[in-house]
């Protein structure tokens, strides 16, 4: 049986984890036309300069690029379209709230196929990081990869 946690990675936003400081995460469906999914299990997606905006009540993935399919015709997908995100009405009111407050925005973090075969993004709610935290964060890591190596 497939746990929760079972899920084909398609892409991720290396350089949000390193530049944000993520505080909570949503895991979003996305509204896709048939060459885009095609596309995705291709692996052809940056989500590397994407973003999440509120359009009214309603959630966007804007700046994501997903490439043209290749066997596709006339009515193929347009590669930097914004895409609607889906998620509870009592969740899209929380992400509301937390953006409304300065400084918050909301970053895609990856985008991948759940063990039902849809896609879905994770979003972060994110603060951007200053110099001295980046650097405190790399710290971090290599203290963590010098542990790991003496073991």
């Amino acid at each position: 049986m497939a746990s929760k946690h079972d899920k084909h990675l398609i892409c991720e936003n290396r350089k949000a984890r390193k530049q944000y400081e993520i505080s909570e995460t949503f895991e979003c469906g996305i509204v896709l036309r048939g060459t885009e999914v095609k596309t995705l299990r291709g692996g052809t997606v940056s989500i590397a300069e994407a973003y999440a905006r509120f359009d009214g009540k309603e959630l966007f993935l804007v700046g994501a690029h997903i490439e043209e399919y290749t066997h596709g015709n006339r009515m193929n997908h347009e590669p930097t379209r914004k895409r609607k995100l889906l998620l509870r009405r009592r969740e899209l009111q929380k992400l509301l709230s937390k953006v409304e407050q300065r400084g918050f925005t909301l970053v895609p973090l990856e985008m991948y196929f759940n063990e039902k075969g849809w896609a879905k993004v994770l979003i972060g709610v994110a603060k951007g990081k200053k110099i001295g935290d980046k650097r405190q964060s790399e710290r971090a890591k290599d203290a963590r990869a010098e542990i790991r190596a003496h073991l």
